[in-house]
């Protein structure tokens, strides 16, 4: 067996299904591939797809800087189709480039409400259904629940993940008081999710709580020492592009993924002509949406980007995202990571 065959064994068994037994994507657990980069000055990058566009060029940065990838479908219970369409891009590029480097796939985040007993099963019911989709992690926003409330919800809603063994990401909620910590607010949150079972991989934090202009090292590193002590790795999410000179102290402070949006939904945002743009801006501003965010879930009810448009759009996603691959110490991490999971493979 080649190294990729023995790689491709380890994908989810949700992935195999979905992709179909002839694709050779290497599409992984991020938990397998933190298993793969231990040890070494690294955090996996995640990128939001704002536009489909730009998959290809993602794809191809991974290629070109021999990394690890992985890209999230950020409002997956948008509409029924949101997920076939995504997954079906990623599918199609993948399939085109022969794509052959590790990459996963985030559902998310899903924001959650405390929900009423019938609220619940619906929310259970989109969690199987994002399993189902083949994702290979799921990303839960509990911020706007109390920690004992938050345990009680992620738990019931945990069990289509915990029969798959796959991972979760979950939004730390903010401190009730202004007399409280962020970490006064993980430490019970972790506890219970811990005492109930809940196998949270992820804890995602808002780049925005730790500074943009000054970044608060001391709360970054204080937050990383409270996850690791419960077994989890710390998420710094929607990082923008202020925030991008800060991704190698985030590495340095020992953050295991990062979501990154800011560039790249300059950039598709960039890709559509004026008018296409002013109906965005509007429904942003009616919405509370940022812009960029919103063009990810209405893309489909604008006009198609033209050829042109589209060719832009993938090269300077590429150049981006090979800046971005480099600041948090994934390139060259692709292929290495590929060998030690195929030679540890039952550890």
């Amino acid at each position: 067996m080649t190294v990729l065959d023995k790689v491709l064994a380890l994908r989810p068994a949700n992935a195999v299904a979905r992709l179909g037994q002839g694709s050779r994507l290497p599409l992984l657990s991020p938990s397998e591939l933190l298993r793969a980069l231990e040890g070494s000055p690294a955090a996996l990058p995640c990128v939001p797809v704002r536009a489909k566009a730009s998959v290809p060029g993602l794809l191809a940065a991974a290629r070109a800087e021999d990394s690890v990838l992985g890209l999230a479908c950020s409002h997956p219970l948008a509409d029924r189709g949101a997920t076939e369409r995504f997954l079906a891009t990623v599918r199609a590029a993948a399939a085109e480039a022969e794509h052959s480097r590790p990459i996963f796939l985030q559902a998310g985040p899903v924001r959650v409400a405390k929900p009423k007993p019938e609220g619940l099963a619906v929310q259970q019911e989109a969690i199987f259904r994002l399993v189902d989709d083949g994702f290979s992690l799921v990303s839960l926003d509990v911020s706007r629940l109390e920690a004992s409330a938050a345990v009680e919800v992620v738990r019931s809603l945990s069990s289509p993940l915990r029969e798959r063994e796959l991972p979760l990401e979950l939004t730390l909620p903010m401190p009730a008081r202004e007399s409280e910590s962020l970490t006064d607010t993980a430490r019970p949150l972790l506890a219970g999710l811990r005492k109930g079972g809940v196998p949270v991989r992820f804890l995602r934090v808002p780049a925005a709580v730790f500074g943009e202009e000054d970044l608060d090292v001391g709360l970054l590193h204080l937050l990383v020492e409270l996850a690791t002590e419960f077994g989890v790795s710390v998420t710094v999410a929607d990082v923008g592009e202020r925030s991008l000179r800060s991704l190698p102290t985030f590495v340095a402070a020992g953050v295991r993924k990062v979501d990154c949006a800011g560039p790249f939904e300059r950039l598709a945002l960039a890709a559509w002509p004026a008018d296409a743009r002013a109906i965005v801006e509007q429904k942003a501003e009616a919405t509370g949406v940022p812009p960029g965010e919103l063009l990810g879930l209405i893309e489909e009810q604008l006009q198609p980007l033209e050829d042109s448009a589209r060719d832009k759009l993938e090269a300077l996603s590429f150049t981006e995202a090979t800046e971005v691959l480099s600041l948090l110490g994934v390139s060259r991490t692709g292929w290495r990571s590929m060998v030690w999971l195929a030679e540890n493979r039952g550890d």
